[in-house]
């Protein structure tokens, strides 16, 4: 039987070692990932500005983030603001400065070489809809006087000589005011409501009516009959404010019934109606109320209408709001209350700061107010015991609520009519 030699163990030859085998010879390792040298990685931008941010910069060389923004996102997040913070931010920056103006919706203008220029106001506020001209349209004594003159909503500084000077030496010529309207008309055409002088030309206002075919708001100081003729031009005009005159700030002749006409026949789609120290009578005030249908507010301003001007309320039927203001008086002699009529849509009247001592013109005005709903008076003198009694006219259930604000007399007489009394 043969005998079994034993099998011989194969060596293994050892191979050459590699750079793994190489690396790690020396000693066991269990985290081969801490023991490979790695390079530092460079730095993205994103992470070197924000690294950078941690460290501190000098005063004025602080980068701007606002920058990576566009100028349509910079604009809803500034749109955000309050508008007492604009006036703020806009010293941010000039990007900051140029977004703001395009937020900005109105603007008064007090210096009229701001208008001159159409890169400078059209540039700068693109979007306006609201726009007053008035205190930029009296010229600036010079030199300055640096005497500020309120009254109302405007201020202008008049010269040393202010009582001797003559009124049209106020105001701007008529060529700087056509020309700087034609520039708004042409920048602003989404303008909605517009203040101004009535010293421009006819051809002028037509031009804003032409360009500006959404305005709906005109306010036109120191107001005449001519001042007027153009008026038809706006075709989608629905408040409409006249200011004859300002006491201590310029006189003025004021519209007359002429001038009535002319408006009622050229905006009939009037809404609301403001006179202001504006003369006229029956006949204007009739004119209004047959040919602006659509009416709903009418205030009266410390006018200087002819006695019976009253009686034309009754041509209003949409009237749903009466304001009497600073009248000395309201009628001197507002006829028979019999053949007054009345105003059958009227909802409110407001007396404030009107003198009411005559009782037979607070009887015809009630009589022609007498399906009122709300009455005020407020600031108004001469209301005692028998002129407040004349408020029964207006009977329950007409009558829900009578407001007495800050006046200097009063003395109440019970009527059923009144669900509301206040002294305030």
């Amino acid at each position: 039987m043969p005998s079994r030699r034993p099998v011989p163990s194969l060596q293994l030859k050892k191979s050459a070692l590699g750079w793994p085998g190489f690396w790690f010879r020396q000693k066991e390792v269990k985290h081969v990932v801490f023991k490979v040298p790695l390079d530092p990685l460079p730095q993205s931008p994103k992470r070197r500005s924000f690294a950078a941010a941690r460290e501190p910069y000098p005063p004025g060389e602080a980068p701007d983030y606002t920058a990576l923004l566009s100028d349509d996102l910079l604009l809803r997040i500034l749109s955000h603001l309050p508008p007492t913070a604009r006036d703020s931010a806009c010293l941010v920056s000039r990007r900051w400065l140029r977004i703001l103006g395009r937020i900005r919706r109105s603007l008064t203008l007090l210096d009229w070489s701001f208008l001159d220029s159409p890169s400078r106001l059209v540039a700068r506020f693109p979007a306006l809809t609201d726009v007053d001209l008035v205190p930029a349209s009296i010229s600036p004594p010079v030199p300055s006087s640096g005497v500020l003159l309120t009254s109302g909503p405007i201020s202008v500084q008049p010269d040393l000589e202010f009582e001797s000077s003559s009124a049209m030496s106020q105001f701007l010529p008529a060529d700087t005011v056509d020309r700087g309207l034609e520039i708004l008309a042409r920048g602003c055409p989404n303008l909605r409501k517009l203040s101004l002088v009535a010293v421009a030309s006819e051809l002028a206002l037509m031009k804003v009516a032409d360009e500006c075919s959404t305005l709906q708001e005109l306010e036109l100081h120191r107001c005449t009959d001519m001042s007027l003729r153009a008026i038809s031009a706006f075709s989608n005009l629905q408040i409409l404010k006249l200011v004859g005159s300002v006491e201590g700030l310029y006189p003025g002749v004021g519209v007359t019934d002429v001038g009535l006409t002319i408006l009622a026949h050229g905006c009939k789609r009037l809404v609301k109606l403001e006179l202001s120290r504006c003369e006229g009578s029956y006949d204007g005030i009739t004119a209004i109320g047959k040919c602006c249908v659509m009416l709903e507010e009418l205030t009266i301003r410390d006018h200087r209408m002819d006695a019976g001007w009253m009686g034309g309320l009754s041509f209003c039927g949409n009237l749903k709001t009466l304001r009497l203001l600073a009248c000395r008086r309201i009628d001197e002699d507002p006829g028979n209350t019999d053949h007054l009529g009345s105003c059958p849509a009227i909802e409110r009247l407001h007396l404030q700061r009107c003198q009411l001592r005559d009782k037979r013109t607070l009887s015809a005005l009630l009589v022609m107010c007498e399906h009122v709903r709300e009455i005020i008076f407020q600031d108004c003198w001469g209301l005692d015991n028998d002129m407040f009694g004349t408020t029964s006219i207006c009977r329950y259930p007409s009558l829900r609520r009578l407001l007495l604000l800050h006046l200097i007399f009063v003395l109440w007489v019970g009527s059923d009519s009144i669900f509301l009394l206040s002294f305030l």
